[in-house]
């Protein structure tokens, strides 16, 4: 009798383990185009990605190249001081959004040019997203917006 009790606590066992895996595999399977990484204009610069890779890239409006098409298209650039990458999107921008703000945008880096789907700015005069700030920091261009300036 406990020889059977004992076998059937391993088949629940083996069991439990076979159906956490396989919900861990549906899951990753699922999720597989969700994931958007962030990549700063430098790293897209030195390390382009695949054509068809969805990502994120962060950074500041580049002055002066903020150029409206016809209807909703639009060109800018984007910068983090190491590197400048061109954006075309087609929609509405944010209210927020201007040349030398924050800015991150998820698309497609296609023949030298990130065409973005989507385009999101900052909120008010303070906010960056924290991916831009700590690229911006690692270029060493980023200024806290209150930092102090010591007495000369």
């Amino acid at each position: 009798m406990k020889g059977l009790k004992k076998k059937r606590r391993i088949q629940i066992i083996v069991l439990a383990f076979v159906a956490l895996a396989g919900s861990t595999a549906l899951i990753g399977y699922a999720m597989r185009d969700g994931i958007n990484f962030f990549r700063a204009p430098a790293q897209v610069m030195a390390d382009p990605p695949s054509s068809g890779e969805v990502f994120r890239i962060g950074g500041l409006v580049a002055e002066g190249s903020l150029v409206r098409g016809q209807g909703e298209q639009i060109t800018f650039s984007v910068t983090d001081g190491a590197a400048t990458v061109p954006v075309t999107y087609t929609g509405v921008l944010p209210d927020l959004f201007a040349e030398g703000q924050g800015m991150v945008g998820t698309g497609r880096y296609v023949n030298g040019v990130f065409e973005a789907s989507e385009i999101l700015a900052k909120h008010d005069e303070n906010y960056m997203p924290k991916e831009v700030i700590d690229a911006l920091k690692a270029q060493g261009v980023y200024e806290a917006p209150n930092a102090e300036v010591p007495p000369s």
